[in-house]
């Protein structure tokens, strides 16, 4: 059976350039990078060649990139060790109702330490007001997390206009963004827009598991949130994961050279859309406005967990909302106000460069068939 596999916003295939310099450094420059000898320094001198392709790709330092696990710990160290270091000046957060889990939960921990977090909420496509983000934003304000794509529908959020609002309210607040779904795949420059803090994680865009960095721009105070070792400037302590991290750095520098990939999503999602439109049953929930990577849809009369398993036994993989939700009901779909019915049979369909028409006819047949036998059956 053909595999298509659909869910590139929950985890990329590593391309083999990422997979070669993780072999490379596994057994060959597999030295500790804080040790003093050769082995060490030479794992050292990998670690700060993708530390530098990282800093290149968000136009930033090198100095300005931390490296962690990946984007849940990036999102946890920048919105912990923000609030810490400045919890003096005020105790308001501003975030979204629609950001990831990693942001959603630590959020929920601060608030029980007695911070105040104002969660603003989407419009019907899934973005955030930039006049809220503003009126939302105090003087006793000292961090804004939000997020530049969102991980289940795409939608692209006004992160422009953050740093602007900050000044305007004349705040201490620092400004974060969870990038993870936009890293790679549109143009994000933390300099340009004012962004103090930003994540990113290495298995979205092709590179292993378990490696990802944080960029804190030069002059920005946080604290850590883990300690021991000197590493990362002790501001992410143990042992880097060099295999990972060089991966990581092959990654970037792949996409780099892969300048028609994001013609070629465009492509995809377009035509996606538009032989998906020709199904009755089926409700796009992604605007145009969206990043085309992620492609969130609603099969009316058929569960979501239902249509996953029906389409995984015909080799196409797809998610049922983000995959840290382990198939909870949506929160961000149910923020942007879409009627149980829609939230209950949503997918969330995402694109690499191996994907092709061919792939999305196969699903399309696959959609077809699942709405004529399953909703049938479902009736009897």
């Amino acid at each position: 059976m053909r595999e298509i596999y659909l869910d590139n916003s929950a985890t990329t295939r590593v391309c083999h350039a990422a997979a070669e310099k993780a072999l490379e450094m596994m057994t060959k420059i597999y030295g500790n990078p804080s040790s003093l000898h050769s082995k060490g320094l030479e794992a050292e001198h990998e670690m700060q060649k993708a530390r530098q392709s990282i800093a290149d790709a968000l136009g930033a330092e090198k100095e300005e990139i931390y490296f962690t696990s990946g984007g849940t710990e990036g999102n946890n160290l920048a919105i912990l060790g923000a609030a810490k270091a400045l919890k003096r000046r005020g105790n308001r957060i501003v975030t979204t109702a629609i950001e990831h889990s990693s942001v959603m939960e630590t959020m929920s921990e601060l608030e029980k330490e007695g911070f105040e977090v104002i969660y603003l909420t989407p419009d019907k496509n899934g973005v955030i007001s930039r006049d809220d983000i503003a009126s939302a934003i105090t003087q006793d304000t000292i961090l804004v997390s939000i997020m530049t794509v969102n991980n289940e529908t795409g939608s692209i959020q006004p992160i422009e206009c953050v740093h602007r609002a900050i000044q305007a309210a004349n705040s201490p607040a620092l400004f974060h963004t969870d990038a993870v779904q936009a890293f790679m795949k549109m143009q994000i420059k933390p300099q340009k827009n004012g962004i103090d803090l930003l994540t990113v994680s290495g298995h979205k865009i092709y590179a292993p598991k378990g490696a990802g960095a944080l960029y804190i721009r030069k002059g920005v105070r946080i604290l850590p949130i883990h300690f021991g070792g000197l590493q990362e400037k002790k501001i992410r302590p143990g042992t880097e994961p060099c295999p990972s991290i060089c991966a990581l750095g092959a990654a970037v520098e792949e996409l780099n050279n892969k300048k028609e990939l994001k013609k070629h999503i465009n492509d995809l999602n377009t035509y996606c859309r538009e032989r998906l439109r020709r199904i009755d049953d089926i409700v796009i929930n992604s605007d145009e406005s969206c990043l085309p990577y992620i492609l969130n849809i609603s099969a009316v009369g058929l569960r979501s967990e239902t249509l996953l398993h029906f389409l995984e036994e015909r080799g196409i993989y797809v998610s049922s909302g983000s995959a840290c939700a382990k198939g909870q009901k949506s929160h961000v779909l149910r923020a942007m106000g879409l009627s149980d019915n829609l939230t209950d049979s949503a997918i969330r369909i995402s694109f690499s460069g191996e994907n092709t028409e061919e792939d999305i006819d196969i699903l399309i047949k696959s959609l077809e068939e699942a709405l004529f036998t399953l909703a049938r059956r479902s009736r009897m």
